[in-house]
Formats: C-alpha cells, structure tokens, sequence
C-alpha cells in the first residue's frame, strides 16, 4: 500500500494542477486534482487526502465556500492558492481556518517546504509520539512499535487512527467515521468498520476481545480515551469459538 501523503489539489485551471502533479510528485507526494468545488468536496468523501491545496477562484461552490463548509465536517489541513493581489479573499480564508497561503507565481520548491510544514505542524497537533494501549506510535513517521518491534500499518489503518486521536474524548458516530475514511457511499457499513477497528486493535497490540483506548460505544461508535487501559490481570480470553487474535465483530468491536 502506498503511504506516501495525499495531496489533493483543487483549482480551475488543468495546466496548473498538471504542474502541481508534477512538482509535488518529485518531492514525494502523491496527487489528485479537481477542478471545480462539486468534484473536490467529493474526492474529499472519497480519497480522506492528508491536505488540500485550495484554489480561492474555485468555481461552483467558490473556494471560500468549500472551505467553510469543510471546516464545518473535516479537520483536513489547507493551503489557500491564489493571486498575490487578491489580499482581501485571502484574509477571508485564513479567518475561516485555511493553515496556510501561497501565492502564485510560486517556486515548486516553496511549494513542497509549505505542504511538509503544514503536514508537520498538524501531526504535532496530533500529539507526535502517543502511547495507544501497549504500543507506542509515531504520527510523524507514522510508524509504531509494539514491544519495540516495528509494526506496518497501512493507509485505511492510519485514517482510522488519527481521526480518532486527533478527536481525543469525542464519540465518532459509525457513519461519520465510515464516510470520512471511505466515503458516503459507506456509510452505513457498520459490521465493516467493526472489522476495521479489530484489526487496528490488533496492529496496536491489544487483544482482540479487549477495548484498549479505543472505546465502543455500544449503538453508536468509538472513541479514542488513553486514560483507559487494559486491565493487566485478565490473561485469559472468554470462551468463543474463534482464534486468539481474529476478529470480533459482535463483541467490543
């Protein structure tokens, strides 16, 4: 699976998010592009890409709408694209939360230096290295260790992961967390996410029969609460027909 981050670009004119493919592909990104609001607020549903580089002249909604409306649903990290002269829209968008702004013309390699340092300053956010249950994990290298071993983690994992760490004492719903790690067409998909979070409790080295950190909240989703723990005296699994480490999807998953 390809961990690389995901940049999103949405901006009206095709040269110009052919150049952004370009640039940022050479630095290490993988991109998307869109060219209208319509097709971005969609590719945001489906892709969950780690920023947006948001045009402001975006047409149908305008930028500044898109952006309004994502503050309201989605804590994806943006950087504002436009004209140097277009101070006052600009303004506007940084009011509304946009993390950055970049004017054009710009050098690619401006470009790139801002979309690591927005990525970074988010991850920081997110806390760095957090301990998760017995695992200890790494948002910025996105990398975690359970008993000092290394454990590969993939994309879909990793969503799920900081969605709920970066939500830290909040119940997700099922289909909020459906539609912004798979998109809306999921959203009702609740044995599949039960699934999900299974195997991500596994990957953070707690038993599969255990909650950890990551809480169910029985008839309505999860939350992620470090201050929860394993209990340390139960080595033994509950009676059940199924293997130690598979699934749970009708027990606290």
């Amino acid at each position: 699976m390809d961990n690389r981050p995901l940049v999103l670009v949405a901006d009206r004119q095709p040269e110009f998010t052919r150049l952004v493919a370009l640039s940022l592909g050479r630095e290490g990104f993988r991109v998307e592009a869109a060219h209208d609001g319509l097709s971005a607020l969609d590719k945001v549903s489906e892709l969950n890409p780690d920023l947006l580089l948001l045009g402001v002249d975006l047409p149908d909604p305008s930028g500044l709408q898109l952006l309004e409306e994502l503050r309201e649903s989605h804590p994806l990290p943006v950087i504002l694209v436009d004209q140097q002269s277009a101070a006052s829209a600009v303004s506007a968008g940084l009011d509304q939360g946009a993390d950055d702004f970049v004017a054009k013309p710009f050098h690619p390699h401006e470009l790139a230096a801002r979309v690591r340092a927005v990525l970074r300053r988010r991850r920081q956010m997110l806390g760095g290295r957090r301990e998760v249950g017995p695992a200890l994990v790494d948002l910025d290298q996105r990398e975690i260790e359970v008993d000092g071993r290394r454990v590969s983690i993939g994309r879909v994992e990793w969503l799920l992961l900081e969605h709920l760490i970066s939500n830290e004492g909040r119940i997700l719903l099922h289909e909020e967390l459906l539609t912004r790690v798979w998109g809306p067409e999921y959203r009702d998909d609740v044995p599949y996410l039960r699934l999900w979070i299974g195997q991500l409790r596994r990957r953070l080295g707690i038993p599969a029969w255990e909650e950890g950190p990551i809480r169910t909240i029985q008839g309505m989703g999860y939350a992620f609460d470090p201050e929860h723990v394993i209990p340390v005296m139960r080595s033994r699994r509950p009676r059940s027909g199924r293997r130690r480490g598979a699934c749970n999807p009708a027990g606290t998953t």
